[in-house]
């Protein structure tokens, strides 16, 4: 099985709703976005996933998100912007739009908050 792991950040501010404690109030972080590939077989060329490519699909996404206001943007202005929702709506944004072989899928989306604090988002 091979693995490609690409690594992102980005800039948001959220305030966890029906939260009791700190992070109940505006705040930000400056966000670092893992997202890995994996698959059993190479292409022609011997490579799993472009990394180009990946980039730019997940610069799409959090392009989107990169200094906003997270509690006022889709789909967070109604689901709570944590970031365990934040690596799930990643993660299935990416999965939408990459173009991968059959047989190569996304992994997992990891999404750090701090240094070391990070959600991990992965279907089972």
């Amino acid at each position: 099985m091979f693995e490609a792991t690409i690594e992102e950040s980005f800039s948001a501010g959220h305030a966890l709703r029906n939260y009791k404690g700190k992070c109940e109030n505006v705040h930000g972080h400056n966000y670092r976005c893992q997202v890995s590939i994996a698959g059993a077989e190479l292409n022609e060329i011997g490579l799993l996933v472009d990394f180009v490519e990946l980039k730019k699909t997940v610069h799409a996404v959090i392009d989107r998100m990169d200094h906003q206001w997270l509690n006022e943007l889709p789909p967070f202005d109604k689901l709570n912007p944590s970031a365990e929702n934040m690596a799930r709506f990643i993660y299935e944004e990416v999965a939408a739009v990459l173009a991968v072989p059959p047989g190569v899928a996304i992994q997992s989306v990891r999404l750090w908050e701090t240094d070391t604090c990070s959600a991990t988002y992965r279907q089972s």
